[in-house]
């Protein structure tokens, strides 16, 4: 596949992240596209990696209030039941992303479409007792598998 259409067809895998994919693009593609992106992830500079985290939204924060997500993040927050949150349910994921913010400097990242609101919460609760470079590659993992997923749902 040419550069450009692959850039176009995986382009939106990482979120807000499209220097991955690029390159990916540039670099000798093999049979496992996923590890072949996942290996632009893991050679990027330290800075690169924080702002690929920090691409990611809150879940259930303002943004998917203000319905300003991506299509796949709507649609993987909604399958997990964070689009129907009661207030108290509400209250809590903002009180714990606003301590995970303010303790680790990045949204805390899960896979949701591996699990529930429930799970979601129980993560973030015991997360917040981790070290923030145990973190920060939690985080990386998590977006793998979203990304792992996403390259999954295409056509």
């Amino acid at each position: 596949m040419e550069r450009s259409a692959f850039i176009h067809r995986y382009g939106a895998l990482f979120e807000h992240s499209p220097w991955v994919v690029e390159r990916a693009a540039d670099r000798p593609r093999t049979d496992d596209l996923h590890g072949d992106l996942m290996r632009v992830v893991e050679t990027a500079t330290g800075d690169e990696r924080l702002a690929l985290v920090r691409a990611h939204p809150e879940l259930a924060g303002k943004a998917a209030v203000a319905r300003e997500l991506t299509a796949a993040s709507a649609a993987e927050q909604a399958s997990a039941g964070l689009d129907s949150l009661t207030q108290a349910e509400f209250d809590r994921f903002h009180q714990l992303n606003a301590a995970y913010q303010d303790r680790f400097g990045f949204p805390f990242i899960i896979c949701v479409r591996r699990t529930d609101k429930a799970g979601i919460l129980a993560a973030m609760e015991q997360r917040l007792n981790n070290e923030r470079d145990t973190e920060l590659q939690t985080a990386i993992t998590e977006i793998g598998e979203i990304v792992r997923l996403r390259l999954k749902d295409l056509p």
